[in-house]
């Protein structure tokens, strides 16, 4: 079977209607709170105590490594709960909204930019490949992806999230010119950006199918990772709110989120705070009767009660039930069946937009193979860009999971030398 490798994908079962075609509301949700992205650990110096009061946006938390680098507070509210893990570690702050503090204000006149963007805790709305970190204190990027299309299942469109704002992204835009870093804009071929983006930027026109509107698939296909030269992807709406920043010193209250799955009675998309309460996004819509809540996609969505850091999606689906109550021996067998290989197939090249060739890709991901996993360009890719493949061939253990321990060695092998 041929297929171009620029329009290599899947199109899943649709889910019901699309949040897209949905008109987005404002919520708010009680509570949020900070924590850490999955796989991440943040050692933390409080900068306010307990109990106390916060403007949204302002500083709570800095990086004991890097002081500069500091977590702001989602909303305006007081500190309800402070959970740190032994060695400083966060686990999660919550915050209780109060509407009677204030916007928390910064100086954007004299600072670098990237002293402002750790400063105000942007810098955490950026992902540096490889490894999906936050960047180093000190990091400078090769190459930036701003991604103005997302393929993934029900997510919210990019564009959706600044309209209104176009100003903002294009000053957001103008902004990343700062960096000595080749600068791409990722846009949908049928709908490009609204606003002329600078001419340092390269235009990539990209059809919207999964995998092709993932960051990891571009980064590879047009500037791969590696250690040396890390590259970072930003989402079209944060590259908005660091324009939105640059003009006004404050930082914008809400992200645009969407929700769906089949516990809900309607899709939806919503105004709400970064670190909302899910609960409290769609305690409205939910239909009664058991039901998960996992901040993300159906693909790749985790269990959770807080929106995650680079989360734009809440998903709930239906719990169901079990056809006959677990077994102990059962279990023991599953756990020690050995698991028949996965088979190459159109599908599976598909699922890995045609960028890589899969049997290799599979091969270096199941035998640990760091060498084959560099050569082939693995270091521009994270779980989430293999997570369409794991539901395209149901493989056992899942890539996505293959693909995190094999970049966790190679991670502790570079920062160990």
């Amino acid at each position: 079977m041929r297929f171009s490798p620029l329009s290599s994908g899947l199109i899943l079962p649709p889910s019901g209607a699309a949040p897209a075609q949905t008109t987005a509301t404002e919520n708010l949700t009680a509570e949020a709170a900070l924590t850490p992205a999955p796989n991440e650990e943040l050692r933390v110096d409080l900068l306010v105590a307990e109990d106390a009061k916060v403007a949204q946006g302002q500083p709570v938390l800095r990086l004991r490594s890097a002081p500069d680098i500091v977590l702001v507070a989602p909303m305006a509210g007081r500190v309800a709960r402070v959970d740190l893990r032994p060695g400083r570690r966060l686990s999660q702050v919550v915050f209780f909204q109060d509407d009677h503090c204030n916007r928390h204000a910064f100086d954007t006149k004299s600072p670098a930019l990237p002293a402002l963007l750790q400063a105000s805790g942007l810098w955490r709305s950026i992902c540096s490949r490889p490894f999906g970190r936050m960047p180093r204190a000190t990091e400078s990027p090769a190459a930036i992806f701003v991604m103005g299309i997302d393929t993934t299942p029900d997510a919210p469109p990019p564009w959706a999230a600044i309209a209104g704002r176009e100003d903002d992204f294009s000053r957001g835009l103008a902004a990343l010119t700062a960096f000595p870093a080749k600068l791409f804009l990722c846009e949908p071929a049928h709908q490009p950006s609204p606003i002329q983006p600078p001419a340092t930027f390269t235009r990539l026109p990209i059809r919207p199918i999964h995998p092709q509107g993932l960051a990891g698939w571009q980064i590879h296909r047009h500037f791969p990772a590696t250690p040396s030269a890390p590259v970072w992807e930003i989402h079209a709406e944060d590259v908005a709110d660091i324009g939105g920043l640059l003009a006004t010193g404050y930082l914008p209250a809400t992200r645009l989120v969407s929700l769906s799955g089949d516990a809900l009675r309607a899709p939806a998309m919503m105004h709400c705070q970064k670190g909302a309460d899910l609960r409290g996004l769609g305690q409205s819509l939910l239909r009664p009767g058991p039901h998960e809540v996992l901040s993300g996609s159906i693909l790749t969505g985790l269990p959770a009660h807080w929106l995650g850091v680079h989360d734009r999606q809440a998903t709930f689906p239906t719990l169901r039930a079990t056809t006959k109550p677990p077994h102990w021996f059962a279990a023991a067998l599953e756990r020690a069946a050995r698991h028949a290989p996965i088979i190459p197939s159109a599908a599976l090249d598909q699922s890995l937009g045609g960028a890589v060739p899969a049997a290799a890709l599979i091969r270096a991901l199941a035998t640990a193979d760091t060498e084959g996993f560099t050569r082939l360009g693995g270091l521009s890719l994270l779980a989430e860009d293999v997570a369409l493949a794991d539901y395209a061939t149901g493989a056992r253990p899942r890539l996505a999971t293959q693909l995190r321990a094999i970049l966790h060695k190679i991670a502790a092998e570079e920062d160990a030398l």
